[in-house]
């Protein structure tokens, strides 16, 4: 009997573990990762048992949440995509987290402030930072040395490198017209502009019209491919298949991108910018939803807390490629940056990085941008009748 009770006793921490459902949208060696930290935490802190489930990319995770959230059986925690965030605020299905978090001073100024910084609305913490990026540059290193050409550093330059590079056989530029206009974005906040002014959008700006009349350009000299979301896959063959010399993208997209045999070595640089230009931040924010019990709270906030440790931060961007959130992971990256310089002259970027904008339209916004880009690019609309079309129906949503 002293043997069975023995036994029962030893069972009992594993027996009361909290569960906290965790959904994502990595997949690859990030998704691999991040069930390899699961079981780690769970040895490491036998209180909680966080479940990791693998629900698509992130326009497919957002649709099974919504349907979730209707029927009672939501995860605990959610990698919602930055544009989806603020939405998911302003429905009141994000827990404020600010009553069960306590972090050192040490430890909040080690984040970097664009990513940590995202996770605040209206005054209280509701995301916390997991995967951060940011856009980069992949170009042809080959061809811009045939042409004596590098990295373009500004606009002018770009432009200049796409039409060099440009001949019957290939496009300078190829551009990707993603439904959250992510990518022209960085082609307006690097010019110092925002696609949001004062809570409203701002599709229309110099800077936006400024960017578009350069594609237009790049169009209509034969110089530029555009492409939409769903044609990325020609994109990325394109790019691999010397058809583009340049092409924009997240720096996530790297891991994939080694995967190919390249016929010419890959150069990577930061987007380029004009003098005080940002570059718009991209990635997730971890959101615990409402309705999840107090231990499944604090088991989510002690999983992330170790997913912040500096050497899993770490180990995150080397399986990921995603930026570093923490400044004491650096160091250990060094390695990892010797091994392919282009790594860490992208990675810096983050230093002129810069906060999506967090108002719960600006999903919808942004999707009127992408449909006004492909209607000048791909239909010939005039860059400022396509842009002013797109600021009239963002101005109607409500």
């Amino acid at each position: 009997m002293k043997k069975l009770w023995a036994l029962l006793f030893l069972l009992l921490p594993a027996l009361a573990q909290v569960e906290v459902p965790f959904w994502h949208s990595m997949d690859g060696p990030a998704g691999r990762l991040l069930a390899a930290f699961a079981q780690e935490f769970a040895a490491k802190d036998g209180r909680y048992r966080v479940l990791p489930q693998y629900v698509g990319g992130y326009r497919d995770g957002e649709t099974k949440l919504v349907a979730a959230l209707r029927s009672g059986t939501a995860p605990v925690l959610f990698q919602a995509e930055l544009p989806f965030f603020p939405r998911l605020v302003a429905e009141g299905r994000a827990l404020a987290l600010d009553p069960y978090l306590n972090l050192e001073r040490g430890f909040l100024e080690d984040l970097f402030e664009p990513a940590w910084n995202y996770g605040l609305l209206e005054g209280k913490r509701y995301g916390l930072p997991l995967n951060t990026s940011t856009p980069v540059l992949f170009y042809n290193l080959d061809a811009f040395r045939a042409k004596g050409l590098k990295a373009p550093r500004n606009w002018k330059e770009f432009e200049e490198a796409a039409k060099a590079l440009s001949s019957r056989q290939a496009k300078g530029f190829i551009f990707v017209t993603d439904p959250q206009a992510w990518l022209f974005e960085a082609m307006v906040t690097s010019r110092g502009g925002n696609l949001v002014k004062d809570g409203k959008p701002n599709l229309t700006s110099k800077e936006a019209l400024e960017a578009l009349e350069m594609l237009d350009r790049l169009n209509r000299a034969g110089a530029l491919s555009a492409r939409s979301m769903a044609e990325a896959t020609f994109a990325q063959l394109d790019f691999v298949r010397t058809k583009g010399m340049m092409v924009m993208a997240s720096i996530a997209n790297w891991p994939a991108a080694e995967n190919f045999s390249f016929a010419f070595t890959l150069g990577v640089a930061p987007v380029p910018r004009e003098p005080g230009g940002k570059v718009p931040m991209g990635g997730a924010q971890l959101v615990v939803l409402k309705g999840a019990s107090e231990a499944q709270v604090r088991g989510a906030l002690e999983f992330w807390k170790y997913l912040m440790e500096p050497r899993n931060v770490a180990r995150w961007v080397e399986a990921s490629y995603y930026v570093p959130v923490r400044k004491s992971a650096i160091p250990l990256l060094e390695g990892f940056y010797r091994e392919n310089p282009f790594r860490k002259v992208a990675f810096e970027q983050i230093a002129h990085a810069q906060e999506r904008p967090k108002e719960p339209q600006f999903t919808a916004w942004a999707s009127l941008l992408a449909e006004a880009l492909e209607r000048s690019l791909k239909g010939g609309v005039p860059p400022r009748k396509a842009l002013e079309e797109a600021q009239r129906k963002a101005e109607a949503i409500r």
